[in-house]
């Protein structure tokens, strides 16, 4: 978003006389910045407050420490017989405190039908439930491609002050630098370009890797998105030929061809089936095949005991995601996640539902999401729905062939020589097994010839698929439900 977006925002809160305007984020110079332009605009005064200072008039005004209590400043501010902008920088949780909160309502009653406005500042910052329905609360976005572009161009002029950095960067190549640090804050793009450019006194196309890296290792510290780099992904895929085949036309939805025809890129695939059966192994291996970065959403950390906070985390996962484009996004049994019933958790589930189906009608970068469901029956019908995704599949248990191709790869990984075993017992032997646990009967396997002090063979592997009852059968009805239903609705991918 522009700055001059998010200026015209908060001018448009003002004006419609919002007397309180709660802003949360880490970028505390940006604000600063941004409310200060928004000052000038509209002819206010603009005053700053800090625990440490008390109340400044900006921009050269003296700190009145008289005023540095919570208390003493909003009792201060209601002398002032002037329309003006104050800034309370980590305010909310003074607000804690009965007399401060009774003292914060009362001046934004007052500031009701005035152009006064408290802009209330900090990171992770918490209302009382009876101050925050005086509270507007405004979320900046990431810094723009041009915000970007100016944060670069200060980092390089300042460091050609003490020294002087060969700048070996063509037109795309400065393009492809800004969109690795798209979905940073200001000061980690600062942080990052200032930090390949001293290393080597160079700033080339071979440094925008080292940001894309960078940026992932962000990414992963917030939390709520597990990068998997494309190049490090080991994963093999058995069967699937119908899946396979349909991915090969998808990734034309990447191309330039495709952008030259209009051609939105593909929205994503709802996988859906057996358990154990290779849905979450399609995922990693879709994204090596397409050589693009996977990040993985784990539904569970979306949830906040703060109201609203659930449905940011969502928002804020989808904002680095998109920083990341062209990428794989993977949010693995999502049933688990989005299908939760609204009334038993207020209805958070249902809201971050349908912020989840909103982006995915909506969205326009190049994220692919790849969604995988054990338990069919739980999924919402609106995600269901034609135009939700590009596809729905269903994963059933491995054909006679592919579980062929699963020992072999299985063995493979583990240093056997798939030739030396009886393939075609072991396969016989399994019927009915999904992958996961052919996997499972290899590995066991294994830990028997070590303790016995021999080699895997067949007959060890074979002793390992009778000791074990499959899912096919400990849960027949269950399965038996699942393919009358998807074999009406969902295409195979076998």
């Amino acid at each position: 978003m522009p700055l001059q977006t998010s200026i015209h925002d908060i001018k448009t809160l003002i004006l419609s006389f919002h007397p309180a305007i709660a802003i949360d984020t880490v970028e505390e110079e940006r604000v600063d910045k941004l409310i200060g332009a928004v000052a000038t605009e509209l002819g206010l005064p603009l005053w700053e407050w800090t625990v440490t200072q008390g109340l400044t008039r900006l921009p050269d005004g003296q700190p009145n420490r008289a005023t540095a209590g919570a208390l003493e400043v909003l009792a201060h501010i209601r002398t002032l017989r002037v329309e003006a902008i104050f800034v309370l920088k980590d305010f909310a949780r003074h607000l804690e405190d009965p007399s401060v909160c009774r003292a914060f309502r009362d001046l934004s009653q007052q500031f009701a039908n005035t152009h006064s406005a408290l802009v209330v500042t900090g990171a992770g910052h918490e209302f009382p439930r009876d101050a925050d329905h005086h509270v507007v609360h405004y979320e900046v976005a990431l810094p723009s491609k041009e915000e970007l572009r100016k944060v670069v161009s200060s980092v390089l002029s300042s460091l050609r002050e003490r020294a002087r950095p060969l700048i070996d960067l063509s037109p795309a190549d400065f393009d492809r630098l800004l969109d690795a640090l798209a979905g940073m804050t200001g000061n980690q793009a600062r942080q990052a370009v200032a930090s390949v450019v001293i290393e080597d006194g160079r700033l080339t196309a071979d440094d925008v890797t080292a940001l894309q890296e960078r940026k992932a290792a962000e990414i992963s510290r917030d939390g709520l998105l597990e990068y998997f780099p494309a190049e490090d992904s080991p994963y093999e895929l058995g069967g699937f030929e119908r899946l396979r085949e349909w991915l090969v036309r998808a990734r034309l939805g990447f191309s330039e061809q495709a952008r030259e025809l209009n051609l939105d890129p593909p929205r994503g695939i709802l996988l859906v089936g057996v358990q154990g059966c290779g849905k979450s192994l399609a995922a990693k291996c879709i994204a090596r095949e397409w050589t693009m970065p996977l990040l993985k959403l784990d539904a569970g950390r979306l949830y906040d005991k703060y109201i609203g906070e659930s449905e940011k985390n969502l928002r804020r996962a989808i904002e680095l995601a998109e920083s990341m484009s062209p990428c794989v996004l993977w949010i693995d049994e999502i049933e688990k996640g989005f299908a939760q019933a609204g009334e038993q958790d207020a209805g958070v589930s249902q809201r971050i539902f349908a912020t989840l189906l909103t982006w995915l009608q909506e969205k326009k970068k190049p994220v692919f999401l790849i969604a995988t469901a054990n338990d069919v029956f739980r999924l919402p019908p609106e995600l269901l729905r034609k135009g939700r995704f590009d596809e729905i599949f269903f994963v059933d248990l491995p054909a006679p062939d592919e579980r062929e191709s699963i020992f072999a790869i299985h063995l493979r990984q583990r240093k056997q020589d798939p030739a030396r075993f009886e393939l075609a017992r072991l396969v016989d032997a399994s019927e009915g097994f999904s992958g996961a646990e052919i996997e499972q009967a290899v590995i066991s396997g294994l830990y028997r010839a070590l303790h016995d002090q021999t080699d895997l063979h067949t007959p060890l592997i074979l002793e390992e698929l009778a000791s074990t009852v499959p899912l096919s059968r400990s849960r027949r009805e269950d399965l038996e439900r699942l393919r009358a239903t998807a074999g009406e609705r969902f295409v195979p991918v076998r």
